[in-house]
C-alpha cells in the first residue's frame, strides 16, 4: 500500500472552486484526503508551490503511425507530462488517416503501454476528404472521443448536416474547423495592414465567422453537439456567445498560442509563429481572453503539431503550419495569469474540468476520490525558453527564447511521480 502525502501546497481545483493551502494525501493511485488533514506516508514538501489536475490535452497531433520522424506516442507524452499534461486527445491526421475502428485501436494499445492516458479523435470523413461518412458509431464505441474534419472543414452542408444528425443519434462531439475555403484558399495570414506591408497572401477574419455560423446553425437544426475547433477572431467569440444564450449545444477551443500571441509575433517572416488559423490582432487576442475568463471558450488547447526545422525553413508562404506545444501549454499560461492577462483558476478550468466534463473523461478534478492526475508548479519561478531542450522530437514553436513565469516541477499519474523537473 504506497501513501504519499504533499505538504503545505496551494489547492487549485476549478471544478469545484476550492483555492487553499493544505495538505493532499494519496494513497493507491486515488485522492483519499485534502486540506487540513494528517500527514501519512512518503511527504513531498509543496511549500511555495501550487497543485491543480492534471491538465487534458485535446487537440495533439502525433505522427505515429506514418511520420514517427517528427513524433512518436512515447515521445509525445514525455512531453505531455513535462508540461503537467496527463491526458492527450491524438488528431486523426495520421498516416493512414484514423478513419475507421482499427485504428481506433491501434492507437489506443500503443497508448496503453504509456504514462499518460491517450484518446482518440476519429475522422468524420474517410481519408477527411469531407464527402463520405465514417462509422461513427462503430468508432464511437470502440472508444474514440470525439470525431474531427482534420485540417480542412467540411465544406457541403449538405454532408455536414447529415454527419451532426447521425452523430446525434450516437451522442457524439463533433468537431470541425470554422474557416471558409472559398475566402482562405491560398491564403497564409491574416488580412490586416500588417500582412499588407508583407505582403502576405490573407483572409479576413469574417471567413471563420461565416463556418462558424453555418455550422452553430446546423447544430441547432440537427441537435447535434459541436465543437468550433480553434477559433480565433472576436467576432467568433461573439457569435458562439450569442449561441449559448439561444442553449445550442455549442463549444469552443482556442490554442494556447492565440492567447499569447499576435500578428506582431510574425516578426520579419518567422515561420515559426506560422499557424492555422493564423495569428490575429490584438483585439482578437484579448477577446479570445475575456471568452475564456467568461466560459464563452470552453477548452484551451496546445494544437500540438510537430513539424520538420526543413519544412518551416522556408519562404513564409511555402512553410509548414503549426508548433509544438505540450511542454509550453501550462508555462505560457502562468505567464499570461502571472502577467494579469487572465485569471489563473478560469485557465486552469479550461485545461482540466472543462475538456474533461465536454469530453466524458475521468479526472480534472482534486476531489476525495478522484485519480491522483496532479500537476505540481511554481506561479513565480522565472526561465528562458531553449527549444532544444524540449523533449518533443521536434522544436517548431514560436515561443524559443522568450522569458517564461512559471513551470512544472513534477507531474504525478495515478498516484506515481511520472516527472520531476531537472
Amino acid at each position: 500500500m504506497s501513501v504519499l502525502t504533499i505538504t503545505d501546497i496551494r489547492i487549485m481545483d476549478p471544478a469545484s472552486g476550492r483555492d487553499e493551502i493544505g495538505n493532499i494525501v494519496i494513497e493507491n493511485g486515488l485522492i483519499v484526503a485534502l486540506g487540513d488533514t494528517p500527514v501519512r506516508g512518503q511527504v513531498m514538501d509543496g511549500h511555495r508551490l501550487t497543485c491543480a489536475p492534471g491538465l487534458i490535452d485535446a487537440r495533439v497531433k502525433a505522427g505515429e503511425p506514418g511520420q514517427e520522424n517528427l513524433e512518436t506516442l512515447a515521445s509525445a507524452s514525455r512531453a505531455a507530462l513535462a508540461g503537467g499534461v496527463t491526458q492527450i486527445v491524438v488528431q486523426p491526421q495520421t498516416v493512414p488517416i484514423i478513419d475507421d475502428l482499427s485504428l481506433v485501436d491501434f492507437i489506443m494499445r500503443k497508448g496503453d503501454a504509456l504514462p499518460i492516458d491517450v484518446h482518440v479523435a476519429g475522422a468524420l470523413t474517410k481519408g477527411l476528404d469531407g464527402k463520405t461518412m465514417t462509422e461513427i458509431g462503430l468508432m464511437s464505441d470502440a472508444g474514440a472521443v470525439l470525431f474531427a474534419s482534420g485540417p480542412e472543414p467540411i465544406e457541403d452542408a449538405q454532408i455536414m448536416r447529415r454527419l451532426m444528425a447521425y452523430s446525434a443519434t450516437f451522442n457524439a462531439l463533433i468537431s470541425n474547423s470554422p474557416v471558409t475555403p472559398a475566402l482562405s484558399r491560398g491564403t497564409c495570414a491574416h488580412e490586416s495592414d500588417v500582412s499588407a506591408r508583407l505582403g502576405l497572401p490573407s483572409a479576413p477574419a469574417i471567413s471563420e465567422r461565416i463556418m462558424a455560423e453555418r455550422d452553430m446553425a446546423l447544430a441547432e437544426l440537427t441537435g447535434g453537439r459541436l465543437l468550433l475547433d480553434l477559433i480565433s477572431s472576436a467576432e467568433t467569440v461573439e457569435s458562439v456567445r450569442r449561441a449559448k444564450l439561444r442553449d445550442i449545444d455549442v463549444s469552443a477551443s482556442v490554442s494556447i498560442n492565440h492567447l499569447a500571441l499576435n500578428e506582431l509575433d510574425i516578426g520579419d517572416y518567422r515561420t515559426f509563429a506560422k499557424l492555422d488559423p493564423p495569428l490575429r490582432e490584438e483585439r482578437d487576442r484579448q477577446a479570445l481572453l475575456r471568452g475564456v475568463e467568461d466560459g464563452t471558450i470552453d477548452i484551451i488547447v496546445s494544437d500540438h503539431d510537430p513539424q520538420s526545422a526543413g519544412r518551416k525553413r522556408l519562404p513564409y508562404a511555402e512553410a509548414a503550419n503549426g508548433a509544438v506545444g505540450l511542454e509550453l501549454m501550462l508555462p505560457v499560461g502562468l505567464k499570461l495569469a502571472a502577467d494579469d492577462e487572465i485569471d489563473l483558476m478560469a485557465y486552469l478550468r479550461a485545461v482540466t474540468v472543462a475538456p474533461a466534463d465536454l469530453l466524458g473523461l475521468k479526472g480534472g478534478r482534486l476531489s476525495v476520490g478522484a485519480p491522483a492526475d496532479l500537476v505540481i508548479f511554481s506561479e513565480t519561478e522565472p526561465w528562458v525558453l531553449d527549444s532544444e531542450q524540449l523533449l518533443s522530437r521536434s522544436k517548431n514553436t514560436p515561443f524559443d527564447d522568450r522569458r517564461m513565469t512559471g513551470r512544472v516541477r513534477h507531474t504525478i499519474k495515478d498516484g506515481r511521480i511520472v516527472y520531476s523537473a531537472r
